[in-house]
């Protein structure tokens, strides 16, 4: 399987896999290379949709030139070694991975870096000291990147034995999140209706307005009935591995 940084050809290679509809994986299979490196590919340069090999090669190529400016004050970390027989280096990578797809659903970078470093511990929580040594930021980066997260419900704090502070991934988070969804998609909904009246009904303006109210009304609504009754899966526990009490 080769390694090193795609080469352009390759690209290439992607951007035909793209539009012809393939999955990540079997672009990847043609390439001979893992199906993260693919995701990761595409996902840090705009997303299947817009995918370009040419401009995904330039923007390579300067990241590297910025990369190479940057002299690292100390020796690159290496990953952290893993519980429970983890490959460390796959760890790794997958959470590059999981990373860039939220950047591409539009949180902040260093906000997904957080989320992402802080929902693949077995605990689902770190300390700002921990995320800081892992992350490789300072902690001026954690801690804004903790407010935003905090604000929007995504992790909340609490205190250990210890008094640190420590920042929590709650396993109702994606339910909140899809809560939050469908709430602010409510707000549309209304909005766009208040706009039926503006343009005076039978209109084609009033007309597309009261549609597009009426569908994303059907999906808010489907949206957080799903969720709810989705709920209890969030809280599903493992089996506890052999030798472990139950």
């Amino acid at each position: 399987m080769p390694g090193g940084r795609l080469t352009q050809q390759e690209r290439q290679q992607i951007a035909l896999g793209l539009a012809d509809g393939l999955p990540y994986a079997e672009i990847a299979r043609r390439l001979d290379r893992p199906t993260s490196t693919v995701t990761r590919e595409v996902m840090r340069n705009t997303g299947a949709s817009g995918y370009r090999a040419d401009q995904a090669h330039r923007a390579t190529e300067h990241r590297a030139r910025r990369h190479k400016q940057a002299e690292p004050r100390e020796p690159a970390v290496k990953s952290p070694a893993q519980p429970h027989g983890r490959d460390a280096e796959a760890v790794r990578e997958y959470e590059e991975v999981f990373t860039e797809v939220q950047v591409a659903s539009g949180m902040p970078r260093m906000m997904a870096r957080v989320m992402a470093c802080i929902t693949l511990t077995d605990s689902g929580s770190l300390t700002a000291a921990e995320l800081v040594e892992r992350l490789q930021v300072s902690p001026a980066s954690v801690s804004k990147a903790v407010a935003f997260l905090d604000s929007q419900g995504m992790v909340r704090r609490e205190r250990d034995e210890g008094r640190r502070e420590r920042y929590v991934v709650d396993d109702d988070i994606w339910y909140q999140s899809m809560v939050a969804s469908a709430r602010a998609t409510a707000q549309i909904v209304e909005t766009a209706r208040r706009g039926v009246g503006v343009l005076v009904p039978g209109t084609p303006a009033a007309t597309r307005l009261e549609n597009i109210a009426r569908f994303l009304d059907y999906v808010s609504e489907a949206t957080a009935r799903a969720a709810e009754q989705a709920r209890d899966v969030l809280r599903t526990r493992p089996d506890p591995t052999p030798g472990e009490p139950a």
